[in-house]
């Protein structure tokens, strides 16, 4: 099955950046989209970038111009370059990846374990 293994994570000042890595353990190339989500306590979860394979993207609008989402797919990888950080940044973000299922039972949607971001002010 797919595995989503994400990383860069920290505590950062408000003002300062951070870099998430995604790295699928297989093709990404495969995947129609990748995105990265956040969730917040007690809040639900939320779509804060996605591309896909046409290289168009998807923001929430108040991350626009602050973080910018990538993809490499030679290295089975989605980034999300995260800068002018906000305490209201602080969440944990997942990264996702979604594709037509290739086989019985292949969900066809995946999930990372999280990457904790606070920012504090």
């Amino acid at each position: 099955q797919v595995q989503l293994v994400e990383s860069g994570g920290g505590l950062v000042q408000a003002g300062g950046s951070l870099r998430l890595s995604c790295v699928a353990s297989e093709n990404s190339a495969r995947f129609n989209t990748m995105a990265w989500y956040r969730q917040a306590p007690g809040k639900q979860r939320e779509l804060v970038a996605q591309t896909f394979k046409s290289a168009d993207t998807n923001y929430l609008d108040s991350v626009k111009g602050r973080f910018t989402i990538s993809r490499d797919n030679a290295k089975n990888a989605v980034y999300l370059q995260m800068n002018a950080l906000k305490p209201e940044d602080t969440a944990v973000y997942y990264c996702n990846a979604k594709r037509r299922p290739l086989y019985l039972r292949d969900p066809g949607d995946y999930w990372g374990q999280g990457t904790q971001v606070t920012v504090s002010s």
